[in-house]
């Protein structure tokens, strides 16, 4: 440890060296925040609806109706609703926190019966969501479109259903700036990659490393202390980055240290990615141009950036997984969600902080392995 903890402090030196390479990798994500407070993307239109049915099992019905969002598709014949079904409410609003699901329809157990009169006596049916989840507004406009066609294919009148809506945590008060902050925050710790590869790289290039080989130290000492001092920029960055947010107007429901714990662990896995990309470099130009690599995947699949449609290839504890699954980020964008937003606490986000403690620990070991191979292995 003694070691390590020299190689941390060297690290740092050096980079507090290096004011312009410290302050870009600082302020890259807080000047994300600032663009998407004044501009936004769109969102995606991959979305799934789930049907709960208050009455005595699935009635007639309900299965046309069910059958009737099935219906809706693309112009190239391919499903735009993933329509499930299911009783129970709190299991539901489960799938809706865990968004795999973006839309809950409560059936009444009166709809039976006013859809067999002919719609001659009102029911209602609920549309539960997160208003912070981008798809859930393009869900429940289709399915309320499909509705009223359903209505007025059955009575022959446009308007006999009422809808209300009901949303999860404070998701109805949210901006549409404040929806993007978890995965932009996250995006923070990602940015970190390019540092923690570099930073590496350049004591290869240097020729500092051929000294490790002829003295004690241990690659997992070398790359501990260089882990720490990366650990902290990236805290730092998250830090900033929350705190432009909060300056911008953004609010917290849930426990800051629950936040800060699954920004630790996602920073592990970024380094671990950043030992990875360095086991492969020999210069710091290399290092940069592979950190691209990881970097693409790490934005545009892990939902930091943009809203990826769910992908299960099996389920483990109730959670569905797919490859997206295997991107640390991932997990770190849904609990943030969770915790930001729906104000969830540790135990809301378990499976999240389990799955992001695993694969950091396989990322970092798969570093160190790679790093000690490529770069220390004495012949």
């Amino acid at each position: 440890m003694k070691k390590a903890w020299s190689v941390f402090v060297k690290s740092m030196r050096e980079q507090w060296r290096d004011p312009l390479g410290l302050s870009l990798s600082l302020a890259f994500a807080p000047v994300f925040v600032l663009l998407y407070y004044m501009i936004f993307p769109g969102g995606s239109t991959t979305i799934g609806v789930m049907i709960l049915d208050q009455g005595q099992g699935s009635s007639p019905a309900v299965r046309q109706f069910a059958g009737a969002l099935q219906d809706v598709r693309y112009a190239s014949g391919n499903p735009m609703l993933i329509v499930t079904t299911g009783t129970d409410r709190a299991e539901a609003e489960k799938k809706l926190r865990d968004r795999q699901t973006d839309a809950v329809l409560v059936i009444p157990p009166d709809f039976d019966e006013a859809v067999r009169s002919g719609l001659k006596q009102k029911t209602t049916i609920t549309f539960v969501g997160d208003l912070t989840n981008p798809r859930y507004s393009i869900a429940a406009t289709l399915a309320s479109s499909v509705l009223q066609q359903f209505a007025q294919s059955t009575a022959g009148l446009p308007v006999l259903i009422e809808t209300k809506e009901e949303t999860l945590g404070a998701s109805a008060t949210r901006s549409e700036f404040e929806t993007y902050v978890p995965g932009l925050l996250v995006f923070a710790v990602i940015m970190i990659i390019f540092q923690a590869a570099m930073v590496i790289a350049r004591e290869i290039e240097a020729g500092t490393l051929r000294r490790l080989q002829i003295s004690d130290m241990t690659a997992f000492d070398f790359l501990l202390g260089v882990s720490g001092s990366q650990a902290l920029i990236a805290l730092a960055s998250f830090g900033l980055t929350y705190l432009v947010a909060l300056g911008l107007g953004f609010t917290s429901l849930g426990p800051w240290w629950v936040a800060l714990l699954v920004t630790v662990l996602a920073s592990v896995s970024i380094i671990g990615t950043g030992l990875i990309v360095a086991s492969f470099s020999k210069t710091v130009t290399q290092a940069f141009l592979i950190a691209n690599f990881p970097l693409g995947f790490y934005m545009f699949f892990s939902g930091s950036i943009f809203p990826m449609p769910r992908i299960t290839l099996f389920t483990l504890f109730g959670h569905p997984i797919g490859p997206f699954e295997l991107l640390p980020p991932t997990h770190a964008v849904t609990a943030l969600n969770k915790v930001f937003t729906l104000g969830a606490g540790l135990g809301d986000v378990w499976f999240e902080l389990a799955a992001l403690g695993i694969l950091s620990g396989i990322y970092f070991a798969i570093g160190v392995w790679l790093f000690h191979k490529n770069h220390l292995a004495r012949n």
